[in-house]
This record gives C-alpha cells, sequence and structure tokens, in this order.
C-alpha cells in the first residue's frame, strides 16, 4: 500500500525567498540577481477554498453580511424563503391565539367611522343648524297637530319616491316647518329636494334644474337617427311625461345599442349643454338597464 504525506506547513513568502539565496544568479559584473516576483505557494486553507470551488463552482468563496459561506445563490434563496415561512407561521399562530381579535378590530373602525361622521356634521351646522348631530329630533319640537300633518303627508310622499323612507321624509319635513315654512311649500320643497338628489332617477324636465355633471334618468327612446361623427354609436331623443332632451351614446363608452321606441334607464348620464339646450351623453361610467326587455309574458 503506497500512502502519500500531505504536509500542512504554511511557508511565507520570506522563507521561499531565504531558500532560493544560495542559488541566486549574479550579472556580469558580479552582482547578485534579485528575482522581485518570489513564487507563492497555496496556504492550506486555499486548499481546501479550492476544493469547495472545485465541487461548488457557484458557491460563495467568503461569509458576508448578505450571503453565505460555502453555499450557492440558489441554496441560499432557498434556506432564506423556508426561514421567512417558518417566520410568517410563528406569526400566524401568536395572533391566531388572540380570540376576538376581528370583532375588536371592526368594533374600533366602526367608532372612528361615528366620530368622523359627527365632526362633519358639527363642521356642517355652522351653515345648516339642522346639521348638528346634537340637535334634537326636529319632530320633537312640533305641535301635536303638525305632527300629525307631517306624519300624513311624508306617507303620501313615500309612495311617489323610491329610496325614501317615511321615517327620513318624515325628519326633513319637520325640519321644513321648524324653520318656519308652511305645510304646503315645505311638501313641495322637500320632494323637489328628495326627488333630484343625487342618485335618484330624476324627471327628464329637471335634468337642467339640477347642478350636477351627472344624473339618472328613465325613458323611452322616440327617435334615433344617423350620427355625424364616427365617434358616436348612437344619437337620439329620450323622454318621458315631464320633457324630453337629446342622448348621445359614445362609440368608445362601450354601451349596449338601443332600439328606437325602447325603454331605458340610464344612470350615471354626463349632463351637457349646447346652444343653451341640456343634454345627455353615455360614457364608461354611466350604466344602462332595459327594464321592459325580456318581459316574456307580454
Amino acid at each position: 500500500m503506497s500512502s502519500k504525506n500531505v504536509s500542512s506547513e504554511v511557508v511565507s513568502v520570506d522563507e521561499q525567498a531565504f531558500e532560493k539565496h544560495d542559488e541566486a544568479e549574479v550579472d556580469e559584473n558580479g552582482f547578485e540577481v534579485v528575482d522581485e516576483t518570489p513564487e507563492f505557494r497555496a496556504t492550506v486553507d486555499m486548499e481546501v477554498q479550492a476544493k469547495v470551488d472545485s465541487n461548488h463552482p457557484d458557491a460563495r468563496v467568503e461569509a458576508g453580511p448578505d450571503h453565505l459561506f460555502g453555499k450557492t445563490l440558489e441554496q441560499e434563496e432557498r434556506i432564506k424563503a423556508r426561514e421567512a415561512e417558518l417566520e410568517r407561521i410563528s406569526a400566524q399562530a401568536e395572533l391566531g391565539t388572540q380570540e376576538g381579535r376581528e370583532k375588536r378590530t371592526r368594533d374600533i373602525a366602526a367608532k372612528q367611522s361615528a366620530k368622523r361622521r359627527t365632526e362633519f356634521q358639527r363642521r356642517r351646522a355652522s351653515v345648516d343648524p339642522m346639521a348638528d348631530p346634537d340637535r334634537p329630533d326636529p319632530r320633537a319640537e312640533l305641535k301635536q297637530e303638525q305632527l300629525a300633518a307631517v306624519n300624513k303627508q311624508s306617507m303620501r310622499l313615500a309612495e311617489k319616491l323610491d329610496g325614501w323612507s317615511r321615517a327620513a321624509i318624515s325628519r326633513r319635513l319637520a325640519e321644513a316647518v321648524v324653520m318656519g315654512r308652511d305645510m304646503t311649500s315645505a311638501v313641495v320643497g322637500v320632494f323637489e329636494e328628495l326627488q333630484t338628489a343625487p342618485g335618484q332617477v330624476i324627471p327628464i324636465g329637471k335634468v337642467e334644474d339640477v347642478n350636477r355633471k351627472e344624473v339618472s334618468i328613465e325613458g323611452a327612446v322616440t327617435q334615433l337617427w344617423d350620427a355625424d361623427s364616427s365617434a358616436i354609436q348612437q344619437v337620439g331623443l329620450i323622454e318621458d311625461e315631464s320633457g324630453r332632451t337629446k342622448v348621445t351614446v359614445w362609440e368608445k363608452s362601450n354601451q349596449p345599442w338601443i332600439e328606437e321606441g325602447e325603454r331605458v334607464r340610464i344612470h350615471g348620464a354626463a349632463r351637457n349643454w349646447y346652444q343653451e339646450r341640456v343634454s345627455v351623453a353615455l360614457t364608461g361610467w354611466s350604466t344602462v338597464h332595459f327594464p321592459e326587455r325580456g318581459r316574456w309574458w307580454e
């Protein structure tokens, strides 16, 4: 059996130069020739690292703050991903033991929302005293006969106003009466206010009276004609018992086609003015419904 003895002794550069001193050459003048590039030999650590590098070409040759010694980039990513997963699992396990945490979070959010709403209403009360959240219910300030009239009129208005409860209508009527308006003018004012409120389907005849950029209307498309621009998909007239107006459907709005004589309900139509006449346009933000489509029983 043969054996090879590997020396682990570290030989310094100075020692290597000293060993070669006896073998030094001299020039033609008898002066010693000094070799300024001595031969270097690998240390034991270098030999070990060389073996690591030969087995793992992409391995780190030294440790660092952002990488591991002797590990490839793929191995580092797997190790770090596993450590992150274990931290996430531990965090979930810790949070899972907090019973009722979700309910407490919802309660805190609801209280904060109510607080912000109350603060806003108090600021609004500087211009509208009826908006003061600390103000008592205006119906409590009415006389008995006034309260009876308010309740009677609110029942009547609730049949004409979709989306408004009788309680909300009666409170608005009571506010108007407390502010000094007689019952007739209070009923007319509250009806017009709630009828044209944002999000409500308003009469077409009221489109020019509202003070906002978008409206919701419902009516029959009584006439359609060819558009004079390729940017327009359809153009025509829509009307109800209160009036009529021009309606334009833009090509890029991606809206469904409307047939002449069809009844449509449009939410979020853009209100426009041209030559002192109001019109509406369907954009990509508008929504179109066809109440009579699919009524197979008729």
